[in-house]
């Protein structure tokens, strides 16, 4: 199960910069708008204490970790719905997206120009809502100039279930209202997925500030927690000045710039567990000779589902999980320990899987 992020803000928020710092991309990051126009992705690697340990016990061929999967594209402006600027055609390189991930600027900076003359990250994030929200009703009303009036002519089930949830929509998103804030039944949940409506998906608002303010924010940095918080959204501040000098460094040199600047992880760090958190996921692994893998999967997956993740066969034949906890398995020196005192367990297909299980999955296929 791959995660993925589309990143977006206003032109000379830091977005592109931050890409460039957590990616460890060289791509344009100038000091005007529109510096990006293709859309970039960036894949960096979740670092996981726990997948290290396992590596270190096992002394496998291959070490892999999870991914997570970063698109940044084009700066939006206000008016983008309009033409204005590069036009917001480009949103649909981050439909297929996992979360929304939104660069907002709160730091002050005289040669760093702001497209709306001032820094005020409400406003700011409501320019960037309207156009997302005018994407989506693009989106809405074509599907419901396509069925609305057969569905109520030909009275079938399924199609007026689709036009009553898309109506549903539309209402508050004609109220410049994102998608995210309602609530859906599940029914209605497995409707609109199918459409993929960026303000629907869950959003994580990324605070950019200056390095000066890294440990203790600012007045912005409460604005967008507050505003946050009205949406069940999460915020993380980071600094992408930091974040750019952090991928220069090795991992030792690295920790110590962290310890200097007094704070205990970079903002790649707490994105990653705020996105983990906000999306319900969690790691399974997987840990042999040939190989220690970490994998993630949503929580509430049965022990089928998450062998699914590894291969469709393995769902398919699913006999049984050989499952030990991480904590079993340090506890006791690895897998055989556990096992001798009778902490690997074997579970079948009802199973919920658990952060930090070690499983080797029976099938039969």
């Amino acid at each position: 199960m791959g995660l993925t992020a589309g990143i977006v803000g206003l032109p000379n928020v830091g977005k592109s910069t931050l890409f460039n710092a957590i990616t460890k991309k060289n791509i344009l990051a100038a000091n005007y708008p529109f510096a990006t126009i293709e859309p970039n992705v960036g894949i960096v690697t979740v670092k996981d204490e726990r997948l290290e340990y396992l590596a270190e016990q096992e002394s496998p061929e291959r070490v892999i970790p999870t991914a997570y999967e970063f698109i940044d594209i084009a700066g939006l402006v206000k008016g983008a719905s309009k033409g204005e600027g590069l036009g917001n055609k480009f949103l649909s390189h981050i439909r297929e997206v996992d979360a929304i991930c939104e660069v907002v600027r709160c730091f002050k900076d005289p040669n760093i120009t702001h497209v709306e003359g001032d820094i005020d990250p409400i406003r700011d994030i409501e320019i960037i809502d309207l156009e997302l929200i005018i994407s989506d009703l693009d989106i809405v009303n074509n599907r419901l100039d396509k069925i609305e009036k057969k569905a109520v002519t030909s009275k079938d089930k399924e199609a007026l279930e689709e036009v009553s949830a898309l109506r549903k929509v539309k209402y508050v998103l004609e109220q410049n209202i994102p998608a995210r804030r309602l609530e859906y039944t599940e029914d209605e949940d497995k409707i609109l997925k199918n459409f993929n409506l960026l303000t629907k998906k869950p959003i994580i608002y990324m605070a950019n500030v200056s390095e000066e303010d890294i440990k203790t924010g600012n007045e912005y940095v409460e604005m967008v927690k507050e505003h946050a918080s009205k949406e069940n959204a999460k915020v993380v501040m980071l600094s992408a000045k930091v974040e750019s000098e952090l991928s220069e460094l090795s991992d030792e040199d690295r920790d110590l710039f962290l310890e200097d600047l007094g704070i205990e992880e970079s903002g790649l760090d707490k994105l990653i567990r705020a996105t983990y958190d906000l999306l319900g996921l969690a790691t399974f692994f997987t840990a042999g000779k040939d190989e220690c893998k970490a994998w993630t999967f949503r929580k509430g997956m049965k022990a089928p589902e998450c062998a699914g993740i590894i291969h469709s066969d393995f769902e398919k034949g699913f006999i049984r999980a050989e499952v030990t906890s991480f904590e079993d398995y340090k506890e006791f020196g690895g897998e055989k320990g556990a096992k001798e005192n009778g902490r690997m367990r074997l579970e079948g297909k009802e199973y919920l899987m658990q952060d930090g299980d070690i499983v080797f999955f029976r099938f039969n296929v």
